[in-house]
């Protein structure tokens, strides 16, 4: 008689295998060589028995201590005295059957789920109230809207109860009745052995219940397409992407369930002043070159009216200038800041008189009134420097 193979080396695994991994070994090779995947396949039903004698005994603290000390012999007094009882029925070894087996292996998947056999959570009855779809509107407001909050009407075509057959689907005087090719289930079961697919019922459609004489209005659905006029509260800053949500105002459910809600998604447009980030907001403002060059005061808006910003004398085009809580107000309280930039406007259609004026300041200016362009003159008189040394050492 062979000598019995080691239990780990059955699973392949090693003695310091986690028993995560260890149930992931025995499933896949529990899987490969399970009779119903192998009928008739003696040496296959030999191999199934010895993957389920291995991990019962490495699944088991107990077991897999003494097994690690004593070996097969160990095992002996633990099984009884005819030592391991091969004729024991494996599919369900340690509680986990072919379906289970299918379900780990395909890593959560649902797999299992299509086949009849096994167990099986707790299905949803289609002839229970069910809960109306949720609807998604995508709407445009104004960057004021977003601001200050407004109210839209929105208008809507909903798939809501029939009036006529207040959702049963069946006309007056006749009721729904239990669909006889899936016995109310809402689903059939196709094929035998080890693949049995679950498939929706092909006359019901998965409703579990049929309507001989359907309502004339809603064609026995249960429902009709309605106008429905929803008043939309916008709130203060919201942004591009927000999503309100209006409870019960989806589409109905069907046999007497609950409306779903309606999700309306805020697309905001772009403004002409102002840029948004966030909570806070920015604008450009042009300010004259004799403003930069002298200093003063300037008035920049803000989304509650104009401010008033001083400007200091030599003000660069691009300063930036933070204007604390002028920003957009938030969701959750407070209002972000303004950030205005700077930019510097030549000025255009010059009189003769205007020309000559700027033609006397220039006469009177000197690379000291430009350090800025005096600055770059110099780096790059430096890089033409260096150019040339490198130049001449190549």
């Amino acid at each position: 008689m062979a000598s019995k193979r080691d239990y780990y080396d059955v699973l392949g695994i090693s003695k310091s295998t986690s028993a995560d991994e260890m149930k992931k070994a025995y499933r896949k090779l529990a899987m490969q060589y399970h009779p119903d995947r192998n009928p008739d396949n003696k040496e296959a039903a030999e191999k199934f028995k010895e993957v389920c004698e291995a991990y019962e005994v490495l699944s088991d603290a107990d077991k897999r201590q003494r097994y690690d000390q004593f070996g097969h012999e160990g095992m002996k007094s633990t099984f009884g005295p005819n030592g391991f009882d091969f004729g024991r029925d494996f599919t369900h070894a340690q509680d986990i059957d072919l379906q289970d087996i299918l379900g780990s292996f395909f890593n959560g998947s649902g797999f299992g789920n299509m086949f009849g056999g096994g167990r099986r959570t707790r299905e949803r009855n289609p002839n229970e109230p069910q809960r109306g779809n949720d609807l998604r509107f995508d709407i445009e407001i104004d960057f004021e809207e977003a601001v200050f909050g407004s109210e839209r009407q929105v208008n809507l075509s909903v798939n809501d109860t029939c009036e006529t057959c207040k959702g049963s689907g069946a006309a007056d005087g006749s009721a729904r009745e239990p669909c006889k090719q899936c016995r109310g289930q809402g689903f059939v079961v196709a094929g035998n052995g080890f693949f049995q697919m679950r498939q929706t019922c092909p006359i019901c459609g998965g409703e579990g219940s049929m309507v001989k004489n359907p309502c004339r209005k809603c064609h026995g659905s249960g429902r009709v397409k309605m106008p429905r006029h929803i008043v939309l509260k916008i709130p203060k800053g919201v942004e591009t992407g927000s999503r309100l949500r209006v409870g019960g105002q989806g589409e109905s459910g069907l046999r007497g369930g609950p409306h779903g809600d309606l999700h309306v998604i805020l697309h905001v447009r772009e403004h002409d002043i102002f840029e948004r980030h966030g909570d806070d907001l920015a604008c450009n403002v042009f300010i004259s070159p004799v403003l930069a060059a002298l200093g003063g005061d300037v008035e920049v808006p803000t989304p509650e009216g104009y401010a008033r910003i001083k400007i200091p004398a030599g003000t660069t085009a691009g300063k930036i200038f933070r204007l604390r809580d002028r920003g957009m107000p938030s969701r959750h309280g407070g209002c972000g800041d303004l950030h205005v930039r700077m930019d510097i406007e030549v000025p255009q259609g010059l009189s003769s008189r205007q020309r000559r004026a700027l033609e006397d300041f220039a006469a009177t200016c000197t690379a000291d009134n430009f350090p800025e362009a005096r600055k770059l003159q110099k780096q790059t008189e430096r890089f033409f420097t260096r150019r040339d040394t490198l130049r001449k050492m190549a």
